[in-house]
């Protein structure tokens, strides 16, 4: 997988992509992350890339014509599966979006900034318009870390064991069970004693039904959804 990334503020992203698994990934040519300076596409002389909004309304906005040189410029180069553009306003990213998504192989996320990105790039040139969250951030360059991390770590050969993105929250509409490590006893607080069982069969139903539980206690949403998606009779 490639990802494309086009912000005007392409410092940001340098530590996030330089280590862990996303370091790995790119080391061992499973993924591939490019991050371009949108200031690289504008034919102004002190690189501008935003200008006032028209009617007046406060803050700046991003300019059509760098982002559609930008992005005409990769396109000219390969071909895309999506065009990202990361804004509050679009679809909330959810695990479903991350497993389609990480089936791509080229993707470019564009990063918005200031008060957003001109209209008419939204309409002539993305795909696919994703939200992290009911939040404003001041840039989407964080958002486009967390797309881009939810992404690779999918792709297989990514993670060293490569059922654990399987076993994530969210997969089956369920949030992870509780996990434990050594010691077994820490403070008298002690380790459920089935895990310690060796039963594989035991240790994967109590899995489940604390996983079952513990959605049911804080995420009742899902735990509906999940109600809804396994029992033909659930209204």
């Amino acid at each position: 997988m490639r990802i494309d990334i086009i912000t005007c503020l392409p410092k940001l992203l340098d530590s996030f992509f330089g280590h862990s698994i996303l370091k790995r990934a790119q080391e061992k040519g499973i993924a591939e992350v490019v991050v371009h300076d949108l200031r690289d596409y504008t034919q102004f002389k002190h690189r501008q890339v935003d200008d006032y909004s028209y009617g007046g309304s406060a803050g700046m906005v991003l300019m059509v014509e760098p982002i559609d040189r930008c992005i005409s410029t990769l396109k000219n180069e390969r071909e895309y599966d999506a065009v990202i553009y990361m804004t509050p306003d679009g679809k909330t990213f959810d695990q479903q979006t991350a497993n389609r998504f990480s089936l791509f192989k080229n993707i470019i996320i564009l990063c918005g900034h200031y008060k957003g990105v001109d209209e008419r790039a939204r309409q002539a040139l993305i795909t696919h318009e994703i939200s992290i969250g009911d939040y404003v951030l001041s840039g989407g360059e964080l958002a486009a870390a967390i797309v881009s991390d939810a992404l690779i770590r999918l792709i297989p050969g990514v993670l060293s064991d490569e059922t654990s993105a399987l076993t994530d929250s969210f997969q089956d509409s369920l949030l992870a069970p509780a996990v434990y490590t050594r010691p077994a006893d820490y403070k008298g607080m002690i380790v459920p004693e089935i895990l310690l069982s060796g039963n594989e069969k035991e240790i994967e139903k109590w899995r489940f039904e604390n996983a079952l539980q513990r959605t049911k206690e804080r995420r009742p949403d899902l735990y509906d959804k999940f109600t809804r998606e396994n029992d033909p009779d659930a209204k």
